[in-house]
């Protein structure tokens, strides 16, 4: 592998010299400057480094300005070097895009770790770039199916974002692949190698949800009986996922925002903060904005979250990959079977022409059942799919109600008839319908106690 480069941008000459044997002793083949103007000189020179390392204060004028501005940076990592016992400078420079900062005097184990990581993320850019470029034929990125637009501009997205450990917040309806989405960024990442663990924020109870992911102490509330790391412990070095991101209770999302900020998590019923090294990806199938106006997402934890954000198309607005989807899930279950089961033309033009209200993942419970009841090829008459389906304008299918309905049989119905548009699937129901999986719960015992009422008295009216 041919060694990476580094411009060193410092405008003290022996500290310059010591920094570049330093750099020099990691495999980089380095350049050095004292100026802005020498920086640009070496750049005509030797072309854009792998590397620039780079002082914020310079004879002539403000490293990192500079750097925003010169066209040989934009392919480039940057590592800034401040003199200051303030690091203010250093951390709006890491949030310009800077990989990392270093302060004088350097430290020789912080600048291996900085290196090693440069060589980390430039080894992953290439990887995925080449990844991306090659899947993008095949119509794929990862566990991703499509090659529509909307999804080539998702794979570009998640190429990008992958190699950084940038918080992401993925939206789009519910069925859409989200977490598959952050699966493949977990993938594509340093982070690879280690855990990458998904929690669905809405699926766990609001008691129960902060001890899962900062964890407890012994003693702590009743039923701790012995010491539990949450989430955050347990996933450092790592991935977190946390899903539903709107449904988290309203005074957790305050302490997950100081968590993010501070990187130290403190267990329910302890004191000591503790270091945690975590990625952040969140979801939700709420548009984020209109969450904040409904004060189900706090503003400054939207903020935080939504660094690098990636909105998955809906089915309807990728209609072009329903049939790749539907080979892709039939060749799936066709491998695990050992069976050579195939589509009719009919039975795929049926698929395209569906309102796919459910998404990806119902067009694959769809290709399953579809499987299932198939002996060798699956004809349009053994789609699990009504004959016609109708469609409103956005796609969705309609559900009927009666001008003069009461809201609570209106509710009713659409929660029954989500449950068998989804065939019994109950938090994929809670998904569509974007109501917690508790409150479906919920919904169904009342529902359940009411037909139990109706069955033990018979003069009772029935309800809708």
């Amino acid at each position: 592998m041919q060694s990476l480069t580094a411009l060193i941008v410092d405008d003290d000459e022996s500290f310059r010299t010591s920094l570049e044997m330093l750099v020099q002793r990691e495999g980089f083949t380095t350049a050095t400057a004292g100026s802005l103007a020498e920086a640009r000189e070496r750049l005509a020179t030797t072309g854009p480094p792998d590397l620039f390392l780079l002082d914020l204060t310079l004879p002539d004028g403000d490293g990192l300005g500079w750097l925003r501005h010169e066209p040989a940076a934009a392919g480039a990592e940057t590592v800034v070097i401040t003199g200051s016992t303030s690091i203010d400078s250093a951390v709006d420079a890491l949030r310009g895009g800077a990989l990392d900062y270093l302060t004088k005097p350097i430290d020789r184990a912080r600048l291996r770790t900085a290196l090693l990581h440069v060589a980390r993320t430039r080894a992953l850019k290439e990887e995925v770039g080449s990844l991306r470029g090659e899947l993008r034929e095949l119509g794929r990125f990862g566990r991703m199916v499509g090659r529509s637009k909307p999804m080539l501009d998702v794979y570009d997205l998640v190429a990008r974002v992958a190699p950084t450990d940038a918080t992401v917040l993925i939206t789009g309806e519910s069925g859409t692949g989200k977490e598959l989405v952050a699966e493949t960024i977990h993938r594509c990442s340093a982070r690879k190698d280690a855990v990458l663990l998904p929690i669905n924020c809405g699926a766990v109870s609001p008691t129960l949800i902060e001890s899962e992911l900062f964890g407890h102490e012994r003693g702590s509330f009743t039923g701790a009986d012995k010491q539990r790391k949450g989430y955050f412990e347990r996933c450092s070095g790592g991935t977190l996922f946390l899903d539903e991101i709107t449904e988290m209770p309203a005074e957790l999302q305050v302490k997950l925002l100081r968590v993010l900020e501070t990187g130290a998590v403190v267990r329910v019923g302890g004191t000591e903060p503790i270091r945690v090294d975590v990625r952040v990806i969140a979801a939700t199938n709420r548009n984020p904005e209109e969450a904040v106006k409904a004060r189900r997402l706090r503003e400054d934890l939207y903020y935080r979250l939504s660094v690098f954000p990636i909105a998955l198309p809906p089915l309807r607005s990728r209609s072009g990959d329903i049939e790749i989807l539907a080979e892709h899930f039939l060749d799936q279950l066709n491998r695990e079977a050992g069976t050579n089961k195939r589509w009719s033309r009919p039975a795929l033009d049926r698929l395209r022409r569906a309102a796919w209200t459910g998404n990806v993942r119902q067009l694959r419970n769809v290709v399953h059942r579809a499987y299932i009841l198939a002996v060798d090829e699956i004809t349009a008459d053994s789609l699990p799919l009504p004959a016609e389906t109708p469609v409103d304008r956005s796609g969705g299918a309609v559900l009927e109600i009666p001008v003069g309905s009461s809201i609570a049989k209106v509710e009713r119905r659409l929660i029954l008839a989500t449950l068998e548009m989804t065939g019994g699937d109950k938090k994929k129901s809670a998904e569509i319908l974007g109501i917690s999986l508790k409150t479906l719960y919920n919904r169904l015992n009342v529902y359940d106690a009411s037909r139990r009422a109706d069955d033990v008295d018979p003069t009772r009216s029935p309800t809708v």
